[in-house]
This record gives structure tokens, C-alpha cells and sequence, in this order.
């Protein structure tokens, strides 16, 4: 195993990608001599070039756009949009073109693209620059969602995502960058919608993912010390929905709490508890609870910006009331 940056495996991930396939290439904002803000491309468009390594204007609709149409003549183009929140700039591209090609061609022509972009609070970069939308992508047929918590998965997750045949929106959280963690020498690639149980547990369970799950697995271990055993399920990727292992670990603890950061209303967190009470009812001990962000655009202040999304205080408390 070699330790290494979130940033740094999701590097070598896009690096292993071009060298075994000259059909991708990237694009994006001031992610070639620069190597993007988050410095996931440093390195890469000296490499490989400016013709594989796209700098492209502050136009997120247009090049979104050209890289519907990249990856319908065979290439396979990763985008970088800089803010999740700047994705609103390209729904179109993104959801009625890309979503539905594949659909609407009768399976003539599919789009082999990954849309990287990152969310969520913490740095105090206010409403347009914090958002959690996650649920915007989640709730459109045809898009493969990604939300990777660790380095080993987003290093495993983006070769695949990379590798697949459909777009897929690969969401990366801003405070997850600089976080490191086990990676192994050899390659692997970890298949889509398939959760990964970060903690074994028999009380409780956690479903989340992201950043979160950090949080979860922080808020697991002081509750150990009260004799509360937790389990925490990582969905890893939000669409396709490992429903088998989310329903496996609500029927082993019978208890289960959802927690993402993005605003509790319309949130991933309610379709997966309308999912338990449906398919696992008899075997719950108690409602399913989601632990959430509050309803309100991300504030400027930091301070302020910590009450707007969920702690590990409040996992821990949501625990305790339901067991």
C-alpha cells in the first residue's frame, strides 16, 4: 500500500487512464500548465501535451457541450467543472443530451464521458461556491453518480468511471483534497454501485457517503466507548444504489440513520428511507432518520457556515435517540 493524497490518487488514476487508453483526454479550466485549483491535473499537460490536456474558456455550457460530442464519435473526455454550483451553467449538455443519448438512439450511440467536479461547505466560499447537488444528477435516469470518502475509492472509482460505457457525474468534496489514506501499488478498479461497509457494526447503522463519512466513522468511535456498536455503510456511488447492502445492514442492526450533507428537503437521504420503509419495514425496530443540512443557502461566515451542515455531535446525538 502506498500512502497518498485524495488529490494525488485521483491523479494517478487520470494518468494510468491516458497511458493505457489515447482516447481520453482532459478538459477544463486552468487545468493544464496550472494543474486546476485543486491540483488533481498538475503535471498531466506536460505529459501528455495541450492536445490531451484541454484549457478551456470560462464557458461551462460550451465545453460541456463539446465533450457530449467528443465522447459520441469515440473518444472518452474527462471534464472538470471547477464548482459543483457552476454545473447549473451546463444541465442541458449534461442532462438532455448526455443523459438520454443513449436512450434515445436506441442504443446506437452511448456517451462515454466523466464530469469531475467538486461540492460542499467548509471553506467558507458562501452560497454559489458550497452547494451539495448531488440529488439534482441522482434524480436523472441515465447518469451514473460517484461520491468517493477515501483515496483508495477515488483512485479505484474514477479508472472505472473513466472505463464506462455512460456518463457519470464524479463528485469530489473540497475538504477531501489534502486527506490521506492507503491506495495499493497495483492497480485496481472498483465496479460501480457497489457500498462499502467502513465499520462493522450491530445497534445501528449509518448510511453516507463523501465527507461524511468521515464524520460517521469519527462519531462511531466515541459512541464505542458507550458500549453502542455502529455500522457505517459508504454508498460510494450514489447511482446505480447498492440497495442489497443497505437493506443487508438494516436487517442485521435494525436500526438506521442516513446523513449527508446537503439539505435534508428533496434530499438522497428521504428516497432511501421511503426505500427501507418499502422493502424492509418488518425487520426495523424504529423510523429511519436522516441527519442532513439545514434548508438554507451556505453562509459566507465560518462559523456560522458549521451550524448549516451536519457535525459529528449531531451524529452522535442522532444515535443516541434512536437506540
Amino acid at each position: 500500500m502506498i500512502e497518498m493524497m485524495y488529490r494525488e490518487a485521483l491523479r494517478r488514476a487520470v494518468d494510468e487512464e491516458m497511458q493505457r487508453d489515447p482516447l481520453v483526454f482532459l478538459m477544463g479550466e486552468t487545468i493544464a500548465e496550472r494543474g486546476g485549483s485543486y491540483k488533481v491535473t498538475e503535471g498531466l499537460w506536460q505529459k501528455y501535451g495541450p492536445q490531451r490536456v484541454v484549457d478551456t474558456p470560462i464557458a461551462e455550457a460550451s465545453f460541456t457541450g463539446m465533450a457530449v460530442g467528443a465522447a459520441l464519435v469515440g473518444c472518452r473526455p474527462v471534464v472538470e467543472i471547477l464548482f459543483i454550483d457552476f454545473a447549473m451553467l451546463a444541465m442541458d449538455q449534461i442532462v438532455n443530451q448526455a443523459a438520454k443519448y443513449d436512450f434515445i438512439s436506441g442504443g446506437q450511440g452511448t456517451v462515454p464521458m466523466v464530469v469531475r467536479t467538486q461540492g460542499g461547505a467548509g471553506n467558507g466560499l458562501a452560497a454559489q461556491h458550497s452547494q451539495s447537488l448531488e440529488a439534482l444528477f441522482y434524480h436523472i435516469p441515465g447518469l451514473k453518480v460517484v461520491m468517493p470518502s477515501t483515496p483508495h475509492d477515488a483512485y479505484g472509482l474514477l479508472k472505472a468511471a473513466i472505463r464506462d460505457d455512460h456518463p457519470v457525474m464524479f463528485i469530489e468534496h473540497k475538504l477531501l483534497y489534502m486527506t490521506k489514506g492507503p491506495v495499493p501499488e497495483e492497480e485496481i478498479v472498483i465496479p460501480l454501485g457497489q457500498a462499502d461497509i467502513k465499520r462493522s457494526g450491530t445497534d445501528v447503522t449509518l448510511v453516507t457517503y463523501s465527507h461524511m463519512t468521515l464524520k460517521c466513522l469519527e462519531a462511531a468511535a466515541l459512541l464505542e466507548s458507550e458500549g453502542i456498536s455502529v455500522e457505517v455503510v459508504d454508498l460510494r456511488t450514489l447511482s446505480p444504489l447498492d440497495k442489497d447492502t443497505i437493506l443487508g445492514s438494516a436487517r442485521k442492526t435494525g436500526r438506521v440513520i442516513v446523513v449527508h450533507e446537503a439539505v435534508k428537503r428533496g434530499g438522497i437521504g428521504g428516497d432511501i428511507a421511503a426505500m427501507l420503509m418499502e422493502e424492509a419495514y418488518d425487520d426495523l425496530d424504529g423510523p429511519v432518520l436522516r441527519i442532513a443540512g439545514r434548508n438554507t443557502p451556505i453562509p459566507y461566515n465560518l462559523n456560522i457556515e458549521k451550524a448549516c451542515i451536519p457535525s459529528v455531535e449531531d451524529i452522535v446525538e442522532g444515535v443516541l435517540r434512536t437506540v
